[in-house]
């Protein structure tokens, strides 16, 4: 019984040192957070955004290429 308690402390004395993952953890949420951050953009600002390629475009299309 007493190797089961000393092996438990040792577990989780080691357990709040570890920090292996936590850069991984840390670097996945920042890019979620980029990721919602992009798609909010494009929800809020997507019809502008269409509208804004689609007058480009024509307006391209009219131009006469150099002879």
């Amino acid at each position: 019984m007493l190797k089961l308690i000393a092996f438990v402390q040792a577990y989780t004395s080691d357990f709040g040192k570890k920090e292996d993952g936590a850069t991984a953890i840390e670097y996945g949420l920042i890019a979620a957070g980029i990721a919602l951050a992009i798609s909010g953009a494009v929800v809020i600002f997507g019809e502008q955004l269409t509208g804004l390629f689609t007058d480009m475009g024509t307006k391209l299309e009219s131009v006469k290429p150099a002879p």
